[in-house]
């Protein structure tokens, strides 16, 4: 639960205000959720952030809170989805994408501080089945995907758009795979729904990080992806140009300190920016 800073005339007045921009994807309670304040009344930080980082960047924020107060409100969703709503003025005071090109997209348009964008963190790519699968792989080329996926669809997010999706396109096509699997997808709107579309026994294997699968008790690891079969996996934050809150500043440096890179270690991500003091 959280506690509203702000009179219902004033959250009326602002969503009605809203209405008239085309924020895809975002619900009145969804619009009310970003403007969730801490108990001090101080208007609470607003995080977009790719889906693949919920459960270490849920342990993150609730350390982050104990030195600079209130935990931030985090959005999780497609980095593409969040991009868009940006894009379209959803209010939000830091972006954490799940690749450089949904940062780019944004800088390019002048909706990001171009010089706080910082590359914060890297992951890897797997294919996982159902936890009770038998299934194993040794990635590569020539490697018969299409055999071990028998008559089941491969689950991805979307590979137009959702970045693990896009990284799992292009190994599978420099691997000499996409051919066999192009017409066998079973595509989701982001890395966490395909995850659980395997982790429900939906679909026999999957694409996802190596992050995703370690937090999903139900599946597990059949194979990893070459890490030179795709671009880099890199995890880019910026505070938006739109904020006004003080506070945006301090919580990306608290993303920084030895304790967020702890934590985000121990959910098995790889920490790219420097650890920063408080």
């Amino acid at each position: 639960m959280f506690r509203l800073g702000f009179a219902p005339q004033r959250i009326l007045t602002v969503i009605v205000g809203w209405s008239k921009r085309p924020l895809a994807g975002l619900s009145v309670l969804g619009v009310v959720a970003m403007l969730a304040t801490g108990a001090t009344g101080q208007e609470r930080l607003s995080v977009f952030a790719a889906a693949s980082l919920k459960n270490a960047l849920d342990a993150v924020n609730e350390a982050c809170s104990q030195t600079d107060g209130a935990p931030a409100t985090i959005s999780y969703a497609a980095s593409s989805a969040l991009a868009r709503q940006i894009e379209a003025g959803a209010p939000a005071d830091i972006f954490i994408s799940a690749d450089l090109d949904w940062m780019d997209y944004l800088s390019e348009r002048k909706l990001t501080r171009a010089d706080t964008e910082t590359r914060l963190l890297g992951n890897r790519l797997v294919l996982i089945a159902p936890a009770g699968s038998g299934a194993q792989a040794s990635i590569g080329r020539g490697f018969d995907l299409a055999a071990l996926l028998g008559d089941g669809r491969l689950a991805m997010g979307n590979v137009q758009a959702v970045p693990a999706g896009r990284y799992g396109k292009a190994a599978l096509e420099l691997l000499g795979l996409w051919a066999s699997v192009e017409g066998r997808l079973a595509q989701a709107e982001n890395v966490r729904a395909a995850l659980k579309l395997v982790a429900t026994g939906e679909a026999p294997l999957g694409i996802v990080y190596e992050t995703d699968a370690a937090a999903e008790p139900d599946v597990r690891i059949v194979g990893a992806f070459p890490e030179d079969s795709h671009p880099p996996i890199i995890y880019p934050m910026a505070e938006l140009a739109e904020s006004d809150n003080a506070g945006a500043g301090a919580y990306m440096k608290c993303l920084q300190s030895a304790e967020a890179k702890a934590l985000f270690e121990a959910n098995g991500f790889t920490v790219l920016a420097p650890v920063m003091s408080n």
